[in-house]
C-alpha cells in the first residue's frame, strides 16, 4: 500500500519485503541465538495463544510498520490489523496495530519489532519538525544524507521521505558528489569539475563542495550543475546564494543545527542537507500490550 504524506498529499513508494526481510531476519538470529527464547519457552506453553496492541506511548510519526510485522510473520502466523499505517501522526496512547497469534511469537519478535518501529518513527518524527522549522521561512528542501546506520540505510531513508522530506545520494554510485579530498587529489575544483564532467554522461548532474567564495566562483566558472555551501557563516551563505542564483543550484550543509536551521533557510539555499535527522534521531517510544486469548 502506499502511503500518502499527511501534510503534503505526496505519494510515498513503499518499502519491498525484500528491502527488509533478510535485516529482520538477523535481527532476530542475534536475538535468539543458539537457543531461543528461554524466557518465554520455560513460562508459556506453545498451545497457548494472546492478543497484542502495538501502543505509541508518546506523540510522533509512525514509520516501519512493514519491518515491524515482518518480524512477528518470520516467528509464525499472526493475525494483523493495521489501526494507522506509515505517515500517520499519533498521540500518546493510539494504538498502531492489533496482533493475534501463539504467544511465544509475539513475546520472542517484540523486541526486534519495537526497535525497528521506534527507530523509524523516531527518525520521521524529528524529521517532520525539521521540515516544518524550514517551512516557516522558505521553501527549502530539506535532505538527508549517507550519514546512516550500518546495514538501515534504504529504511533510515525511506522513513526521511516518510517524515516529509527528500533524499540525497543513496551511495557512491547513483550522483556525482566531488568533495573537499577530490578537489585536493584533482589539484583544485576547476580541474576535478572537468575530470568528472569528461566522463559523464549528458543526464548526470554534477554537484561540487566548496568553502569559501573564492571557490564557489570557480566553480561556478567551471559549470557546476549543484553547488554545495559547506560549514559556511551565515553571512557567507547568503552572499553565496546570491552569487549562484540562476546559475547552479545552491545546497547548504555542515555545521547546522536545529537552533540554526531557521536561519540557514531564511538565506534562501534551494537544499539543506542534515546527517542528524538519520544518525541523531531520538526513538519514538513504542510499546506492546499483551493478553492471553480466551
Amino acid at each position: 500500500m502506499t502511503t500518502t504524506d499527511p501534510d503534503t498529499r505526496l505519494p510515498i513508494a513503499p518499502l519491498d519485503t525484500i528491502q527488509y526481510e533478510a535485516l529482520v531476519r538477523e535481527e532476530l538470529a542475534v536475538d535468539l541465538g543458539s537457543a531461543g527464547d528461554i524466557t518465554t519457552n520455560a513460562i508459556v506453553g506453545a498451545d497457548v495463544t494472546a492478543r497484542a496492541r502495538v501502543v505509541a506511548r508518546q506523540d510522533g510519526r509512525i514509520c516501519g510498520l512493514g519491518p515491524a510485522l515482518c518480524a512477528f510473520f518470520l516467528l509464525g502466523p499472526v493475525r494483523h490489523k493495521p489501526v494507522v499505517s506509515d505517515g500517520a501522526n499519533v498521540t500518546a496512547g493510539t494504538t498502531i496495530v492489533e496482533l493475534q497469534g501463539a504467544a511465544r511469537v509475539l513475546l520472542s519478535a517484540e523486541r526486534t519489532a519495537l526497535n525497528l518501529l521506534g527507530h523509524l518513527s523516531g527518525i520521521a518524527t524529528l524529521t517532520r519538525a525539521v521540515v516544518e522549522t524550514v517551512a516557516e521561512v522558505s521553501q527549502a528542501r530539506v535532505v538527508c544524507t549517507r550519514k546512516t546506520t550500518p546495514g538501515l540505510r534504504a529504511l533510515e531513508k525511506y522513513a526521511v521521505r516518510v517524515g516529509g522530506a527528500s533524499n540525497h545520494r543513496f551511495g557512491l554510485h547513483d550522483a556525482v558528489l566531488v568533495k573537499d579530498n577530490h578537489r585536493a587529489i584533482a589539484g583544485g575544483v576547476r580541474p576535478a569539475v572537468e575530470a568528472a564532467r569528461a566522463t559523464l554522461g549528458h543526464l548526470v548532474t554534477l554537484e561540487i563542495e566548496v568553502d569559501t567564495i573564492e571557490q564557489l566562483d570557480e566553480a561556478l566558472g567551471a559549470g557546476a550543475d549543484v553547488v554545495l555551501l559547506d560549514n559556511m557563516p551565515v553571512a557567507d551563505l547568503a552572499r553565496a546564494v546570491a552569487m549562484a542564483r540562476g546559475r547552479a543550484t545552491t545546497e547548504a550543509s555542515g555545521g547546522i543545527t536545529p537552533e540554526t536551521i531557521r536561519e540557514v533557510a531564511a538565506t534562501g539555499v534551494d537544499v539543506i542537507s542534515i546527517g542528524w535527522i538519520t544518525h541523531s534521531a531520538p526513538a519514538l517510544d513504542i510499546g506492546l500490550d499483551l493478553s492471553v486469548s480466551d
